[in-house]
């Protein structure tokens, strides 16, 4: 992709405080201004459109027959997705509560909270940015952005550590070696990045999506969407967290849970697009 075609239309975005150009790609922040001239920054990364290969192959270990078939998926249109999950922080600049449980540090990500709140959020959000809808990643653009143009179990690589990943040690993957078990969210950041700048993809909180499992088959798809409609209906939730063993974070993993269910392992990261055409 020549340098030009990387930028969207327009750069910076309307919602951004600052923005640039760096390693992993373009980002942009949106500032939230809280009491005592204080502000809450969440930092959001440019998700450029592409193809890929969505579900894991056949021999990939602790394979669930639901990840597969392996197809080939594009993502026509780029959106801006947060670089962490929401934190306490910034739900509490956005909604003036905190649902969570594991309150050590404004930095972990919020938990405790359902589908439904979050489109609470969402839309509260979006009054804050004028010219963009807030809107959850769809399943197949969370998988597309957790494998940052990787296809091996993680993005990074066929294994990974406690270091890597906030999971269950106890439980590690494909006969790795057992390691830490936090018992608990770790605040964002605090682990590597994926090839594309985004923290925390695997392991600490699983992620709601948009819309709910649809069953794959072998066709090459465009920007598929599961089922959207019905307030029970079970929607995706990816990324596996603190308190599941390491195979469930693999990037092809896929969860699901009923809308109007909260637990202290799940959570959420939010997606920003443009509402003006052609952009």
């Amino acid at each position: 992709m020549n340098a030009v075609s990387r930028f969207p239309n327009p750069f910076p975005p309307a919602f951004a405080s600052a923005w640039g150009d760096d390693v992993f790609g373009l980002w942009a922040e949106i500032r939230i201004e809280i009491s005592g001239g204080e502000s809450v920054v969440q930092s959001l990364r440019w998700i450029e459109p592409g193809t890929f290969w969505m579900g894991s192959p056949d021999d990939e270990t602790e394979r669930e027959d639901y990840e597969g078939p392996r197809h080939e998926v594009t993502i026509s249109r780029g959106f801006w997705l947060a670089d962490t999950a929401c934190t306490q922080a910034l739900w509490q600049a956005v909604m003036d509560n905190n649902p969570s449980s594991f309150k050590d540090d404004p930095q972990q990500p919020v938990e405790q909270v359902n589908w439904h709140r979050v489109q609470n959020f969402l839309r509260e959000l979006e009054k804050l940015l004028p010219g963009c809808r807030a809107d959850l990643p769809t399943e197949a653009e969370w998988e597309y952005a957790c494998r940052a143009g990787t296809t091996t179990p993680f993005s990074f690589g066929p294994q990974i550590t406690p270091e890597q990943v906030n999971y269950d040690g106890n439980y590690p993957y494909a006969g790795g070696e057992p390691g830490e078990y936090r018992q608990k969210t770790v605040a964002v950041k605090s682990l590597p990045a994926n090839p594309w700048g985004l923290y925390e993809m695997h392991g600490n909180v699983w992620e709601w999506c948009k819309d709910g499992q649809r069953t794959y088959d072998e066709q090459a798809q465009v920007d598929p969407l599961g089922q959207l409609t019905g307030d029970d209906l079970p929607r995706s939730v990816r990324g596996g967290s603190w308190d599941f063993s390491a195979g469930w974070a693999r990037s092809a993993f896929r969860g699901a849970s009923r809308p109007r269910h909260a637990d202290f392992d799940r959570g959420f990261r939010f997606c920003l697009r443009s509402i003006q055409s052609g952009q």
